[in-house]
């Protein structure tokens, strides 16, 4: 593609044939899972897409260059190398020009994705609007990234610690549609209802499809977010989810965390005061969005042959 963009000759051949591809991000492995989990949970990603139909297409930077495609080899360097940074658009090209590595976040993952033509993305939750965002100004650049990159993306909603009424209602002034799968509500990632709407609900991936080619071909050039809920099976307990989170968002504010270290931050705290069961849901809702997305692929493709 370029000096700085390289793509695995398997995604290279399905985008020239027009065949269904899926973007993954690498920060869910390099920051949102402890290791090994991390990296076992990238094969597994990888192995639901396959078994879907689709091709997937691992994005992380690594040598001043951006892979569209990691081998096994390349992840398992990602994931254990020492304070890997994350990536968005923002600091993005810096690191490449600087011969450096990092893991992609939803927003770096969605321009490099758009750049090689991938039509859709699969993750555990976007980035949004965050608690006390009055005072911090902290929104996550993967609402700007949404407004910007046409792809599908298919997640679990928002990360559990965001303000999720604002960040939905970011989501509406950058023009990305919210699409329910099977759902009516914006999921809340470890739970399946926030009690917040959806713009419309459909049943199947195919229809989230249709509703995404139409908006595609109205001439809008944002994302559309596919939000799928997680299993009812793996769904945190209300009550040891509110308790948790309560404890994770005040130990933030106390230590004082800022900007690209809140997330990380509180998923780790989410972890410790949830004994692992967070990491249970999260890998769960992690391999059911990479097959819904496979599907979701399928389907656009199917006006592409």
């Amino acid at each position: 593609m370029s000096e700085l963009v390289v793509v695995a000759d398997a995604v290279a051949e399905a985008l020239a044939r027009k065949r269904p591809v899926v973007a993954l991000e690498s920060a869910v492995f390099a920051h949102g899972l402890p290791h090994p989990e991390g990296v076992q949970a990238a094969a597994e990603l990888e192995n639901e897409i396959r078994a879907g139909g689709a091709v997937p297409a691992t994005i992380g930077v690594l040598g001043g260059r951006a892979h569209v495609g990691m081998t096994t080899a390349e992840i398992q360097r990602l994931a254990t190398t020492k304070d890997v940074p994350k990536l968005n658009p923002a600091n993005l090209a810096a690191h490449l020009a600087g011969a450096g590595s990092g893991a992609t976040t939803v927003a770096a993952t969605l321009q490099l994705a758009s750049r090689v033509g991938i039509r859709t993305l699969a993750t555990g939750g976007i980035g949004g609007v965050h608690r006390g965002m009055k005072e911090s100004g902290d929104v996550s650049p993967d609402l700007t990234a949404l407004g910007r990159c046409p792809l599908a993306v298919v997640c679990a909603g928002a990360k559990a610690v965001l303000d999720l009424p604002r960040t939905v209602e970011m989501l509406e002034t950058l023009g990305v549609p919210v699409l329910g799968l099977g759902t009516d509500q914006f999921p809340a990632f470890y739970r399946r209802e926030s009690g917040l709407p959806v713009d419309r609900r459909c049943d199947t991936p195919e229809e989230a499809a249709r509703a995404a080619r139409a908006h595609w071909a109205l001439g809008a050039s944002t994302a559309v977010l596919v939000v799928n809920p997680i299993p009812r099976d793996h769904e945190m307990p209300r009550e040891l989810y509110e308790s948790a989170l309560a404890r994770a968002l005040a130990e933030a504010g106390k230590r004082g965390v800022r900007g690209r270290e809140v997330t990380p931050f509180l998923l780790a705290r989410m972890q410790e005061h949830t004994e692992g069961r967070s990491v249970f849901s999260n890998l769960a809702l992690l391999r059911h969005n990479a097959r819904r997305a496979a599907a979701l692929a399928v389907a656009l493709a199917q006006d592409r042959s």
